[in-house]
């Protein structure tokens, strides 16, 4: 088998505050493979822009990746490589698509000259043919009259456009591997679809891999081939699209599905998960999801759950696995009762 472009084994990303140890990141495990386009989701809170930091390393104090973590890429342990080695990663070999581009670009400096920076930073290329490069770049994204829009500052560019500029900067290098996280969330619906279009565009033709984080199941659908489910800092089911679509097992999956909105037929009140993903000082003993399932018995309070073999390739860190008449019996969850009593 060939090697996988990038492997996570135990990543464990804990930030310390007063309040607490934060355990965001609590033993994470998952590949990429060279050319995959692999989807990340989950409610906010549960660990999935972390994950994409820890990555690259740009986690900062009070936070710091545990010992034990493995960040493997290209065949190198990220976690322990010298900061001098990192940054030749950084942005060369694995670049990072941000959620919304008026922080990802500087102001006071046009786009051309942000995306030339790249060129001679990482490739030592001068500042006529890092200047070149940029407006190649910005032609390559799809904008229109590239060697105007260089000249231009983020802000007299629309959305759309600075999401395009900074693909553009990510791809400068021809990077091994693309993390986006968010990269659509800011943009209308028309947008969000020709930037994702791009970005599977793009890897086809370049062979980039992708590490698409997001909480949109519609966008994963349309552009993943694996989907990884994160839920309270760790990873609670893994499946190819298809498998999981067809066949979600987690109940956490399955109440994902079931509040997507559907087109056709009589019109639906969308299904909500009760309660909230719990605060990373205080994940609960046993199943993290089990005050929010409606099959939750006394072992998810007692045991916690490892990743049980589900099918082919899938998995589910779920004891319905090995208990699987349980789900004949659902029941109100605990968050729904509480709200319940609340009222």
């Amino acid at each position: 088998m060939t090697a996988p472009l990038l492997e996570l084994e135990n990543l464990r990303t804990y930030f310390y505050t007063d309040s607490g140890v934060a355990r965001a990141v609590d033993g994470v495990s998952f590949q990429v493979g060279a050319g995959e386009t692999v989807g990340v989701v989950g409610e906010s809170g549960c660990g999935k822009s972390v994950t994409a930091l820890s990555i690259l390393r740009l986690v900062r104090a009070p936070g710091r990746i545990e010992p034990g973590s493995a960040i493997r890429f290209e065949g190198k342990d990220l976690v322990t490589l010298p900061e001098g080695e990192m940054q030749q990663v950084r942005g060369n070999r694995i670049a990072m698509v941000f959620q919304e581009p008026m922080t990802a670009l500087n102001p006071v400096f046009t786009v051309g000259d942000q995306i030339a920076e790249v060129a001679r930073i990482h490739a030592g290329m001068s500042r006529r043919d890092a200047w070149q490069k940029a407006i190649e770049m910005l032609r390559l994204v799809g904008i229109p009259a590239p060697e105007q829009r260089a000249t231009e500052y983020p802000h007299q560019l629309s959305g759309g456009m600075r999401q395009r500029v900074v693909i553009a900067m990510a791809l400068v290098m021809n990077p091994a591997l693309v993390i986006a996280d968010e990269p659509t969330t800011a943009l209308d619906v028309t947008i969000q679809a020709q930037i994702l279009e791009l970005m599977a565009d793009l890897t086809k033709r370049l062979g980039t891999s992708i590490l698409l984080i997001t909480h949109d199941l519609g966008v994963v659908a349309e552009n993943c081939s694996r989907v990884i489910v994160m839920y309270a800092g760790e990873v609670v089911e893994e499946a190819s699209t298809l498998e999981l679509f067809g066949r979600a097992h987690h109940p956490y999956t399955e109440g994902l599905l079931g509040a997507m909105p559907r087109v056709g037929g009589e019109a639906e009140r969308l299904a909500t998960i009760p309660g909230t993903v719990p605060p990373p000082t205080a994940w609960p003993q046993g199943c993290r999801f089990r005050d929010r399932c409606p099959y939750a018995w006394e072992r998810c309070e007692r045991e916690h759950p490892p990743l049980y073999q589900v099918g082919v390739a899938h998995t589910s860190r779920c004891h319905l696995a090995v208990e699987p008449e349980r789900r004949a019996h659902p029941h109100p969850p605990l968050a729904a009762q509480r709200g319940a009593t609340a009222a």
